[in-house]
């Protein structure tokens, strides 16, 4: 039995034909401030770039120093503002985590776009955080939700904020694990990975419905990239016919999907769009591939109980505290 949000959007895209949002479409950015997480490659280094492109400062939050330091130059060439950072921050430690918000806090500088973008995606085997959590679990959900709660302080400094948090068209088919969310009995990697995304979702609704509630003007968000050609297969290590089965999936994904700089626009579409409604939810105009528009989730990321008692998880797994005042 799902409890509707109250804050539930009403999906009024444009139709499917209308004319196509581009970066071109992005306003004007200069003078904001944008954290991106997983800049270093795919779908977050061309968020970073187009925002930088824009005139926004900024800050690629990435594990891997030395594919920062590159995407770093790449983001550098395309600013047209401040001169961007990076951030160092591995989201599968809590520690990381916390060290990356103090450094922030202690700048003060206002946030004004978080865009919760990193991920990894169906481990073979099952792997753990430093904290002991599932990783893809823990990765995708658990440290984007730490996170975006250290760094509420910053973004409540900026006049309207948005949280960006990236999903996946895998939503459709996640369940949460209730009584097992991290998996230690029984390993399924692309159920796990459902589990994640959808936490993604319930995350952006119950994030909007308490900041709605504490009289905040931030916005929580949520956007899909579609059948993206990226490098999320290769988050982890395989052998034999494990290795060669996902070979031939990336060759799938890659000769199928779009772009990663297509890929990139529903995010960047929530993440500027003005107006946009709490609680959107924004993917490519075919689903799977296309321009951005307001799209559907599944329909249990509409459960307020579900969005309610994931948090409640997520405080008590993560001993992150959202203070709004």
């Amino acid at each position: 039995m799902t409890e509707a949000l109250p804050d539930r959007p009403t999906v009024t895209s444009p139709p499917l034909l209308a004319r196509r949002w581009t970066i071109d479409d992005i306003p004007d950015q200069t003078g904001r401030t944008a954290v991106v997480t997983g800049a270093n490659s795919g779908l977050g280094l061309r968020t970073a770039e187009a925002l930088a492109a824009k005139g926004a400062h900024v800050l690629l939050a990435c594990r891997n120093e030395l594919k920062a330091a590159t995407a770093l130059e790449q983001v550098s060439a395309a600013a047209t503002g401040t001169e961007p950072e990076v951030l160092p921050l591995d989201l599968a430690d809590l520690a990381s985590i916390r060290r990356a918000a103090d450094h922030l806090d202690v700048r003060g500088t206002p946030i004004d776009i978080l865009v919760n973008n990193a991920g990894v995606m169906a481990l073979p085997r099952h792997q753990r955080t430093a904290d002991g959590f599932d990783a893809q679990f823990g990765t995708n959900h658990l440290g984007h939700y730490a996170l975006t709660g250290l760094l509420l302080p910053q973004l409540l400094r900026a006049p309207e904020a948005r949280v960006v948090t990236v999903s996946s068209i895998a939503a459709w088919g996640g369940l949460i694990n209730w009584l097992d969310p991290n998996w230690r009995v029984v390993y399924s990697r692309w159920l796990a990975y459902s589990q994640s995304k959808l936490a993604n979702l319930l995350f952006t609704a119950e994030l909007q419905r308490r900041a709605r509630a504490a009289g905040s003007t931030l916005t929580a968000v949520a956007a899909h990239p579609g059948l993206s050609a990226t490098n999320l297969y290769d988050s982890g290590p395989e052998k034999g016919v494990a290795a060669a089965f996902a070979a031939i999936q990336q060759r799938m994904l890659f000769s199928l999907g779009q772009s990663d700089a297509k890929g990139a626009l529903p995010q960047l579409y929530a993440a500027t769009m003005p107006g946009l409604a709490g609680n959107s939810y924004c993917g490519p105009a075919f689903e799977a591939f296309g321009y951005p528009r307001r799209t559907l989730r599944n329909p249990l990321a509409y459960s307020r109980f579900q969005a309610r008692k994931l948090w409640e998880l997520s405080a008590e797994l993560t001993g992150v505290d959202y203070r709004w005042a």
